[in-house]
């Protein structure tokens, strides 16, 4: 018999519960010293991102190396004719493909199950998934093991 018993019903706590308030920047991954390629990012994600963490540089477009590259996929045809190329980025980097989120005001073809299909195809192997707003979602990737 407990001495001293709860007094109201106990609260189930979710496992993501704690991930809301993470910053975007630990969520997507991005450390101190990161070069970041934004490819086709929406204006004003810059802001979005949030303060960064010492000495991360972004820039756009994919032009020389990078420790991660964020690349915003809007429709099934813009995915499946650049991911090959896309897919060379996320060898010795991450590759985060974002896309459209059912319920935003953007019109997409795109989802979760689309995403990850087409980056599973082409060699790579998701291992991390982000809300990045009210607008985006997107899959971390990286080139599957030998």
């Amino acid at each position: 018999m407990l001495t001293h018993p709860p007094t109201e019903s106990p609260r189930v706590r979710s496992r993501l519960e704690g991930y809301a308030g993470v910053p975007l920047h630990q969520k997507l991954g991005i450390k101190s010293g990161y070069t970041v390629s934004l490819v086709g990012a929406p204006l004003g994600f810059r802001q979005v991102l949030g303060e960064l963490p010492e000495n991360v540089v972004v820039r756009d477009g994919v032009r020389g190396q990078s420790n991660l590259t964020i690349w915003f996929a809007k429709s099934r045809k813009e995915l499946e004719e650049r991911l090959q190329r896309m897919r060379v980025f996320s060898k010795n980097a991450g590759l985060w493909i974002v896309w459209p989120k059912q319920t935003s005001r953007l019109h997409t073809d795109l989802g979760q199950p689309v995403v990850r299909e087409a980056g599973i195809a082409a060699g790579m192997v998701d291992f991390k998934i982000c809300s990045i707003d009210n607008t985006w979602s997107g899959l971390r990737f990286t080139l599957r093991g030998k």
